[in-house]
């Protein structure tokens, strides 16, 4: 049944009849947009690998959108610009950014000679370009803010030709008065734009991008043009850079904010303005926020607190949207407690001399980062999917809500239905987890280690390796899914796993690797495996939430105390090293990393969980010694996401996630190597942290990013191993040999050949064999001409 989510007395009308209506009393800020079957992707990967023309690829996106839009209204989001319009065919950020022409010389071959760009170019940004067609890397990618979504970092520079590039945000909009009352467009804001881009290659050094801001809004000013002449009746700008610490001070920040959101409320040819600011509060922006004069600011009540009186000084000409349904988590809303909030609201509203009935209900961010619907999972135990809710399940929520029908009230907990069934809690869980000390988090100092291990290991300068996982060819997927099907045994499953790890290992002893790894083939996903073998989690069939462009991962649930029942990697790992006398690395996910990609209890604090993540780990690691591995990888590539967006909650972030991977490590002996990996995000930000790891060698991605991570690298302040990524393994391009090798002499002259390892930027999973192969041939002929510079300068 369709709810109406209109104010009193307002009615379903066209967009061209809306232009100066209030926004609907039920919006969310965002949807996900890949499709409930990931229709998106699926049509991605035909269109790229030449499967689908583009033809066809345009006519599967366009079905998407409209059953999207179907759905939406279907769930309640039938008035004009109810529903956000918020898909992209790649990211959000990449398509602000080629709206006003952002787009870094070196695609300048991109551009049609009108200087706007298409569906291919958008791909070539995205992806790079290929040897013998221009041949460039991608946009650099990095975590969107405190979330797994990774966006493209725009790269602009002083003289970057800013200019209206792309109007797929007006084509989107007119295409959904084709499917009904028309959606709202979707922005990201000017502000957030530049704060997020970079200095484009060659500016100046004294240059920063948001030099041009106001070149930026002009271009902005165009577009909302565009859109209030195609009868967009409301406008959504995303500034979620509001809630996060900046470059720049409250004050500059304010001025910025007045420069761009207010420079284009100030235009009359536009459409209504609603300005979101999610992922957290933004406290005493929020009265310069509404002095812009948009017509609408949303507010993070999640992460955010309920403003005082005195923050909505001017909310008597702005209407108000309520982020209260938490859209990050797959948690219910304990709806009596967002109704309480919600009344909260509006008697402050009311005293600041607002309009308290004015006040809409949304999501605190995108449902982006949820999965599409609950319905579709029939696997999940019926007590969990009681507590449970995903992105059509909150949009029912806000649509209750808003329409008044829950009574505000005294509640106990933050939850819907209280979880008390099997598993939610386990005592002696929870006592070894009590009875954890710092000694359980301590080694041996790393000159001692570094000088067993050298002993132990026997490796060269510049060790070469890879991040763990190798290409998942189509046998090894089938005989996953036939095994979970029960139509492969468990002796004809462990065969065909064998039979892969052996051409793993094979290959890897041909290409020259110097430390090997079992490449992974019976994993799904580095963390929806251990959820698998892990106490405490449960998985989803089609939990589907978007990564980053085509890339989909399935979040698992972690809803209890979490343990180890049995070994996990042990068999695998020790199957790999029988077969070779290099040494072969156990490969496991950290602790802070299986956080962050999975919806975790919200039930108790974060650290105590991964606390319990670690030790279940522990035992992993200390099995795989056990049996005569000596090198351990626990990967950590989430670290740097789930720091907090504000500096002043660092410290107890940063204790307790370092704590969950020194006590996953620290129970092997001196000689066991410990490696970590990082990869796509700004770590350079968290340098401190990832030295207190105490790993013996930590891998981190630099390709894309042309080793930026470098510069933030102090030897002397980071005494231990480091493998710099040399090879982008996201962008389908084979890197040279030439190319590697000065990547290589680069890191060498900043670290030192005894403590440089050489590596992919991340796994390659995703990556397929021919050009795997021949990526890994460079990398190795790469280091052999480094060696061999090396030892003539050594016997000159």
């Amino acid at each position: 049944m369709t709810v109406q989510t209109t104010q009193p007395g307002q009615s379903r009308q066209s967009a061209a009849s809306t232009q100066n209506a209030p926004l609907p009393a039920a919006t969310p800020v965002g949807y996900p947009r890949i499709g409930p079957d990931r229709e998106l992707k699926k049509a991605e990967e035909a269109y790229w690998a030449g499967r689908i023309d583009r033809a066809e690829f345009a006519r599967r996106a366009r079905e998407l959108r409209r059953a999207t839009r179907t759905r939406l209204a279907e769930l309640g989001l039938a008035a004009a610009a109810a529903a956000p319009e918020s898909f992209s065919l790649y990211d959000q950020v990449l398509d602000a950014a080629l709206a006003v022409g952002v787009v870094p010389d070196r695609f300048a071959s991109v551009l049609g000679a009108d200087g706007t760009i298409d569906d291919d170019g958008l791909f070539a940004l995205a992806r790079g370009v290929a040897r013998g067609k221009g041949e460039q890397p991608p946009l650099e990618m990095t975590k969107w803010f405190d979330t797994n979504y990774h966006y493209l970092v725009p790269e602009i520079g002083p003289d970057t030709d800013l200019h209206l590039a792309s109007t797929r945000v007006v084509d989107l909009f007119r295409e959904s008065l084709e499917d009904g009352p028309g959606t709202r467009p979707v922005l990201v804001g000017p502000l957030t734009l530049l704060l997020l881009a970079k200095a484009q290659d060659g500016a100046p050094e004294s240059f920063d991008p948001l030099d041009r801001l106001d070149d930026v809004v002009a271009v902005y000013a165009q577009l909302l043009s565009r859109l209030a002449a195609a009868g967009a009746p409301w406008v959504q700008l995303d500034e979620p850079a509001l809630a996060a610490d900046q470059r720049l001070d409250q004050s500059a920040l304010a001025a910025a904010l007045q420069r761009s959101v207010g420079r284009l409320a100030a235009g009359a040819d536009r459409p209504q303005l609603l300005v979101t600011t999610p992922y957290g509060g933004i406290g005493d922006l929020l009265p310069t926020l509404l002095a812009t004069g948009a017509e609408a600011v949303h507010l993070d009540l999640t992460r955010g607190e309920l403003p005082t009186i005195a923050q909505l000084d001017g909310v008597d000409t702005v209407q108000l949207v309520a982020g209260l349904i938490e859209g990050r988590s797959v948690w219910r809303t304990e709806l009596p407690t967002a109704a309480a909030r919600l009344a909260e609201l509006r008697r402050r509203v009311t005293e600041a001399g607002g309009e308290a009935a004015a006040i809409s209900v949304s999501t605190s961010v995108s449902l982006q980062h949820v999965p599409h619907t609950l319905t579709l999972e029939t696997s999940l135990p019926a007590e969990l999917v009681a507590t449970l809710a995903f992105a059509d399940e909150k949009i029912t929520e806000l649509v209750t809500l808003a329409a008044g029908s829950v009574e505000p009230g005294a509640v106990d907990g933050p939850r819907s239905v209280p979880r008390t069934f099997e598993g939610v809690q386990v005592p002696a869980v929870r006592e070894r987890a009590a009875s954890a000390t710092t000694a359980d988090t301590e080694r041996a100092t790393y000159e001692e280690r570094a000088e067993a291990q050298r002993v132990a290991l026997g490796l060269p300068d510049l060790p070469t390796t890879t991040i763990g996982s190798f290409p998942q060819v189509a046998e090894v997927r089938a005989a996953r899914a036939a095994h979970r099907r029960r139509e492969l045994d468990d002796a004809g499953y462990e065969q065909a796993m064998k039979e892969e790890i052996a051409r793993v290992i094979a290959l890897q002893e041909e290409l020259g690797l110097d430390v090997l790894v079992h490449g992974e083939p019976e994993r799904n996903d580095m963390v929806q495996y251990f959820a698998e073998n892990l106490g405490g989690f449960a998985t989803t069939e089609h939990g589907w939430v978007q990564s980053y462009g085509s890339r989909c991962t399935r979040p698992s649930i972690l809803f209890g105390d979490v343990h180890r029942p049995a070994p996990i990697t042990v068999g695998w790992a020790t199957y790999a090293q029988s077969l070779t006398p290099r040494p072969v690395k156990g490969m496991l996910t950290g602790p802070v990393t299986i956080l962050a990609w999975s919806f975790v209890r919200d039930d108790q604090p974060l650290g105590d969980t991964a606390a319990q993540v670690g030790l279940a780990l522990r035992d992993e690691v200390t099995d795989l010694e056990a049996a005569g591995i000596r090198i351990v990888q626990v990967d950590e590539p989430a670290l740097r996401e789930l720091l907090p967006l504000r500096e002043v909650q660092h410290a107890d972030y940063l204790d307790w996630s370092v704590r969950s991977f020194r006590l996953a490590t620290s129970g092997v002996e001196t000689a066991t190597q410990i490696h970590t990996h990082l990869c796509y995000s700004e770590f350079n930000v968290v340098v401190g942290a990832i030295d207190a790891l105490n790993a013996d060698v930590t891998s981190i991605e630099s390709a894309r990013s042309r080793g930026e991570i470098l510069e933030a690298i102090d030897p002397g302040a980071f005494p231990r191993g480091i493998g710099p990524g040399v090879w982008d393994i996201h962008s389908p391009r084979v890197p040279g040999a030439e190319e590697i090798a000065e990547q290589v002499r680069r890191a060498r002259a900043v670290v030192g050949p005894e403590r440089l390892w050489v590596n992919p930027d991340c796994g390659l999973k995703t990556r397929g064999y021919a050009e795997t192969e021949a990526s890994l041939r460079h990398l190795v002929q790469a280091v052999r001409e480094v060696r061999a510079e090396a030892e003539v300068t050594v016997v000159a």
